[in-house]
């Protein structure tokens, strides 16, 4: 009764145009209820005049961070005695280094070609809230002292993470594990949410975004069609260029598409999407264009609800520059999480609220690398997939790690990360 009150509501109180987009709530059958505000449903519901509920998932922020609780699993992690730390997932760690000199004493090892190293996770069942940087709460100043708050609760979210034990297997040694189960095929995205192709771009500089748009965007949307043989239209809308080392112009412009360069690797096991912003995604880039870098959209409403009343997924392809010999991208198997609930976490624009998620550790996470990732080689995941009755995979998660393995002069990874989704 409360989601159905929830989606109503963004009819009721929307004024000057269309009510946000509201998905109903879904759930994966054999999947525990997400750990989110709201019981699931998205802030769309809560639009108040056009403000698709951001004004209530900052207040939900604000009123969290005032309970406390997350400071207290800070302080609990910070006042620790030395060593390992207890907890309801096994033995954790606080730095990388500590978790990695016990994977070496206890002679934790790895199957040829895999890698045992250490894998950060969220070590805190609550939902999250990252306010983005052009949210204009950032420039009012008679929002001081919530900026304050909420600036030193997005550093509370990295302190709230734990190193865990980790093996990683060889994605191209996938048969050994499941047997008859070719990474390159469309079954092995179906069944565990990962899955690896082939690409030799003619892409000759993927720091130009324009270059990007007009040639990569392209190819991508080729090698998904073919992929995937019952696919009808695939879109990629957006890139992540990533070189800790690059030497040019960082700088984002979202005006004119042009994502910048990363210097960091995300290193925290994440989903990019989940059960409400795969849908809220899908049916802005098809009605508004909404940071859509790719080819325009001119759906409507109601064209857009026909469309996705069908099958569509929602995929990451990820392409190296040149060999990665560090940062490795590595990626987790559907079937050994498919229980698991995931942690929201909010990002809240002014327009809208993003919804991407985080996972607690579990030992028989079944983990993936691409040990000497080849420019040739395409890392694909899935981010959502509208498939909701178990058949297949929903999504897998992700996150960057370092190699131990590596020489310590290896350079950093230095890849491009392009996001569609797939339509059949």
């Amino acid at each position: 009764m409360q989601q159905a009150t929830a989606i109503a509501r963004a009819t009721d109180d929307a004024v000057g145009g269309a009510a946000a987009y509201v998905p109903p709530f879904e759930l994966t059958a054999g999947q525990a209820p997400p750990v989110a505000a709201n019981e699931g449903v998205s802030y769309m519901a809560f639009d108040r005049g056009g403000d698709a509920g951001t004004a209530r998932a900052l207040d939900h922020a604000l009123a969290q961070i005032a309970d406390g609780v997350g400071q207290d699993v800070i302080d609990m992690i910070e006042s620790a005695p030395p060593g390992p730390i207890k907890t309801q997932w096994g033995l954790a760690f606080r730095s990388y280094d500590e978790c990695l000199e016990h994977i070496r004493a206890h002679n934790i090892t790895a199957p040829e070609g895999g890698v045992a190293l250490p894998l950060r996770y969220t070590v805190h069942e609550a939902p999250s809230y990252s306010v983005v940087s052009s949210n204009a709460l950032w420039r009012d100043p008679a929002r001081a002292a919530d900026q304050e708050a909420l600036r030193r609760e997005e550093r509370g979210i990295g302190r709230r993470c734990l190193y865990f034990p980790q093996v990683l297997r060889d994605a191209r040694r996938m048969e050994e594990y499941h047997p008859g189960l070719s990474p390159y095929t469309s079954e092995c995205m179906d069944r565990l949410g990962v899955a690896l192709a082939h690409c030799e771009s003619k892409c000759r500089n993927f720091y130009d975004a324009a270059e990007v748009e007009r040639v990569f965007y392209l190819e991508m949307e080729a090698l998904l069609l073919k992929f995937f043989p019952g696919a009808t239209d695939a879109l990629v809308y957006n890139h992540d260029v990533f070189n800790k080392d690059y030497q040019g112009d960082r700088t984002e412009d979202q005006d004119n598409k042009n994502p910048g360069v990363n210097a960091g690797y995300a290193n925290l096991v994440h989903n990019d999407l989940n059960d409400n912003s795969g849908r809220v995604r899908c049916r802005e880039l098809l009605t508004q264009n909404l940071r859509n870098f790719g080819r325009e959209q001119h759906y409507t409403e109601a064209q857009a609800d026909a469309k996705m009343a069908r099958r569509f997924m929602s995929i990451n392809l990820a392409k190296p520059m040149e060999t990665v010999r560090q940062n490795p991208f590595v990626l987790c198997a559907w079937p050994s999480f498919a229980n698991q609930a995931y942690i929201t976490n909010y990002r809240i624009y002014d327009d809208r609220v993003g919804e991407t998620t985080r996972f607690t550790h579990r030992p028989e996470h079944e983990w993936y690398w691409l040990p000497q990732q080849q420019p040739h080689e395409v890392s694909m995941l899935k981010c959502y997939d509208s498939v909701t009755d178990g058949s297949v995979s929903r999504w897998s998660f992700h996150t960057a790690c370092v190699d131990p393995t590596a020489p310590a002069d290896a350079p950093c990874r230095k890849n491009l990360v392009v996001r569609s989704f797939v339509f059949f």
